[in-house]
Parts: structure tokens; C-alpha cells; sequence
């Protein structure tokens, strides 16, 4: 099968084409940026392009079976007017570009990245891929992406929408930005620590999109998040449990609010979203419980 992976060079979009590459599949990875360790193999190929423009690169999606659509501004880190802009474009553009250059008519798979933050901050509600979404920044920026991606059904296209919990990996991702307070002795619950924090290895990140993949029956919204319910506050007690670090520095929200700005309130929103509809469809984590997984990451 051909896929093309955009987002080819973040923490997830690497792993991805690692991944499918070495199941076989004839893997077409597009970035603004080539990473460094990414070989081109006989299966493996590179486009270097910015997404969120037409271009020569587009001509790749249409002789696609599968497109993963990854590419997107990283949302960490203080948040300005023009940064939010940006998290928005670099995503609508992208996949408006996609979903252009898909072929009409042909069998082919959109798997485009999405986020729980779609359902914005829902305290203890549980959340299936039957809820609203949210008011707040993120869940408009998810609405406005996941309407773009849907709009492929009109070509004939499957299309599923990871909505992505926190994920976790060696090489990035949210353990990795929680590590360095943990290692310093400082690392503790963030406000009250009653939050829902959604996570899922990137083990069965990869293992749920192949699933997807292939499952001709799944479409739509899919959350990606490990089954049971974390609390912020039993997530960082069980990260220092596995460090053998202390986890009782609280930060309270208005430090976060001060060193982050608005992004601090996203931090603390809650999400108890459930990874139902893999699970009815018989999908299987390899890593279901939070201990588990984080052993696995940090050893």
C-alpha cells in the first residue's frame, strides 16, 4: 500500500514512518524540515515541502491509498494572537491542501490528527466519540480541522479523525516535557490535579491508526486514548513512584497562568474522554494502564 505521512518529521510523524515503513508499505514522508536520522530505504521515500502551501508535493497525495495527516504548529509554549493563528492555519491549510489533491473516486484512507481537546473542558463527564465539542481555542481549532478532513467523504474517501489523548514516547511528547521538574525533585500535581489526563503510549498510537487502516468499518471521529480513567493528580504520583521522585510540588494555577498565559488554562482542562469506538471494534492496547506504559518508556 502507498502512504504518505505529512508531519513526517515531528515525534509522532518519525515514528509513524518508521512504523508503516517496516510493515511493508511503500512510505512517502513530507516535512518543511528532512530529519536527519530518517533513511530513505526501497520502501521509504522524503518530500520536502511546507504543507500548508500548493504544491509539487500534492501530486504524491493523489496516487496515495492512505493519507496520515500530522502536520501542524506545536501548541506548547506561550501563546501570542499571532501563535494562535498559526496553530489554526498550519493545520485548515494543511489538510484543505489534502483533501484537494485526494483523488476522486478512488478507494482511498484519510487518517487526519485531531485532539480530545476537541470536547473542551468537561470535568468528570465521561466522553465518547458521541459528545459535543467544546467552545474554548483548541476545540474550535479541532472543529475547524476535523470539518476540513470530512470534507474528503465528498470524493468518496474513508476518513477518520485520531482525536489524539497526551501521548507519550522516549523521543517527545508530554513525558518528555514533564521529566526535567521530576528529575529536579520539583515535579507535583498542576492546579487542583483533579483533571482527567487522557494518555496513550505511542506504541498503540501507531497500533490504533494501522488498525484503523485496517478496519474498513471505522470512520469518523476515533479517540486515541488508553482505556481507564487518570487524574492529573494519580498521573504525576505514579510518574515519581516510577522515578523514585517526590510528587508533591503543587503548582497552582495562577503560576501556570503566569508562565503560559492562556495555554495554563488549557493545561488545566479535563477531559475524561474513553477510547470506545476502538475498543467495540476489538482493538487491544498494549500498554492499558498508566504504570505499565510508563515503565516501558522509562526504563
Amino acid at each position: 500500500m502507498k502512504i504518505l505521512i505529512t508531519g513526517a518529521g515531528g515525534f509522532v510523524g518519525r515514528r509513524m514512518t518508521d512504523y508503516f515503513a517496516g510493515q511493508g508499505h511503500e512510505v512517502t514522508g513530507v516535512d518543511r524540515n528532512r530529519p536527519s536520522r530518517l533513511p530513505e530505504g526501497k520502501n521509504l521515500s522524503w518530500i520536502q515541502a511546507d504543507t500548508t502551501q500548493k504544491g509539487e508535493w500534492q501530486k504524491a497525495v493523489g496516487a496515495s491509498d492512505t493519507v496520515i495527516n500530522l502536520a501542524g504548529k506545536n501548541i506548547f509554549g506561550r501563546w501570542s494572537e499571532k501563535t494562535k493563528a498559526a496553530i489554526l492555519e498550519s493545520r485548515v491549510r494543511t489538510t484543505e491542501n489534502v483533501v484537494a489533491a485526494m483523488a476522486d473516486g478512488k478507494e482511498t484512507l484519510l487518517l487526519s490528527t485531531s485532539a480530545v481537546g476537541y470536547y473542551g473542558d468537561r470535568g468528570d463527564d465521561p466522553l465518547d466519540e458521541t459528545e459535543p465539542s467544546g467552545d474554548d481555542f483548541l476545540a474550535r481549532v479541532c472543529v475547524e480541522w476535523e470539518k476540513r478532513a470530512n470534507q474528503a467523504s465528498d470524493k468518496g474517501v474513508r476518513v477518520a479523525n485520531m482525536r489524539f489523548g497526551l501521548v507519550m514516547g522516549r523521543e517527545g511528547g508530554v513525558l518528555q516535557k514533564m521529566l526535567p521538574a521530576f528529575k529536579a525533585f520539583v515535579g507535583g500535581p498542576l492546579g487542583s490535579g483533579k483533571q482527567f489526563m487522557p494518555w496513550i503510549h505511542i506504541e498503540d498510537l501507531l497500533l490504533a491508526h494501522d488498525f484503523v487502516l485496517s478496519n474498513p468499518d471505522l470512520s469518523g471521529p476515533v479517540n486515541c486514548c488508553a482505556p481507564g480513567d487518570v487524574r492529573n493528580e494519580e498521573f504525576v504520583k505514579t510518574l515519581g513512584m516510577v522515578l523514585g521522585r517526590p510528587a508533591v510540588f503543587r503548582v497552582p494555577r495562577f503560576a501556570l497562568a503566569l508562565a503560559m498565559g492562556e495555554l495554563g488554562d488549557m493545561v488545566l482542562s479535563s477531559q475524561r474522554a474513553v477510547p470506545a469506538k476502538l475498543v467495540k471494534h476489538g482493538f487491544v492496547f498494549t500498554f492499558p494502564e498508566l504504570q505499565a506504559a510508563l515503565e516501558d518508556l522509562l526504563a
